[in-house]
């Protein structure tokens, strides 16, 4: 890890971290292969789980987070959200993700990391880019996770602001502003529009086992349950009117699918305006937005996507090869 002293006559680097769901995990190993060769990192720029993990990186603590997800199955990750369900979004994740953050580290401000964080939300009212780089760093992260329809917003200073990654899924511009002189991106985005969608099986969410989300949670299924039975059934008389084919992608896939087509484009719009020096665009287009089961091919996938431009990087930076 770089500290907030720069040795002299060095490169300054700035490491974006983009948005990406359960790809997000891929930035441990991009960060892992960065510090292998003794690549510096000086700046973190983030959104969403790029900053989660940027922010527990800042913090020096990526190996706890990274032994914790290792030990995780998909299902026990949904136990760290809590159900809101029918209010702004489906989960609230306010205390859970706070409480899954502070696992890792004791850091609550932004004043508490070792290496300057910047995150990128958007003002769900006026549709702009807000950089979250001061004071409350929960408060923060909450915001740039919080994913439209499925988390509910969060209220920063008055905002109501939601997932940064409708504006700016990788907040290159954000590193530029600093001092860096090298900016390496990690693109979590790359061909995730063109993947085949896949309906998730709701029935395997796993509760926390407290009364309020065992609740919440056995509620969700029942209506799971009813759902499925009624949309086949609903399916099934539609279908025959219309001689359609009966796999149709549902509300879930739907509004999942069209949002990671609006990101992906957004991403590569936004790329080609503010280009990195260093692209890294990790082959994970087959992930779905909840494939948290995959994390060692997740983790791994990053480590490959950075070391096959690790010549490139230490051209840049002037490091003997």
């Amino acid at each position: 890890m770089s500290s907030l002293l720069k040795e002299p006559n060095r490169k300054a680097v700035a490491l974006v971290l983009g948005s990406g769901s359960s790809r997000g995990w891929a930035h441990i190993g991009a960060i892992e292969a960065l510090e292998e060769e003794g690549i510096p990192i000086d700046f973190i720029s983030g959104c969403s789980v790029g900053s989660y993990v940027g922010a527990i990186y800042a913090s020096g603590n990526l190996a706890s987070l990274k032994d914790f997800i290792l030990r995780m199955d998909g299902k026990k990750v949904f136990s760290y959200f809590d159900v809101v369900f029918p209010r702004s979004g489906l989960l609230d994740g306010t205390k859970k993700v706070t409480e899954l953050f502070s696992m890792h580290t004791a850091a609550e401000r932004f004043s508490d990391l070792n290496i300057p964080v910047m995150m990128v939300a958007s003002d769900l009212h006026q549709g702009e880019k807000v950089i979250l780089k001061s004071g409350n760093l929960l408060q923060a992260l909450r915001a740039t996770m919080s994913f439209p329809g499925l988390f509910a917003p969060a209220r920063v200073k008055g905002r109501w602001l939601i997932d940064g990654a409708l504006v700016d899924p990788v907040p290159v511009g954000v590193a530029r502003a600093t001092e860096a002189d090298v900016v390496i991106a990690i693109d979590l985005n790359s061909g995730i529009a063109s993947r085949r969608m896949k309906k998730p099986n709701i029935k395997d969410i796993e509760t926390l086992g407290q009364d309020e989300s065992k609740s919440k949670s056995e509620l969700l299924i029942k209506l799971s349950d009813y759902y499925e039975t009624a949309e086949v059934a609903f399916k099934e008389k539609i279908n025959r009117l219309l001689g359609r084919d009966a796999d149709v992608p549902d509300i879930i896939d739907t509004v999942l699918t069209s949002v990671n087509i609006m990101v992906e484009r957004i991403t590569r719009i936004n790329l080609a305006v503010e280009p990195p020096d260093i692209l890294v665009q990790p082959r994970l287009g087959a992930l779905k937005m909840m494939d948290f089961d995959q994390v060692n091919y997740t983790i791994e996938e990053g480590y490959i996507g950075v070391k096959e431009k690790m010549e490139d990087i230490k051209a840049l930076l002037e490091i003997p090869r």
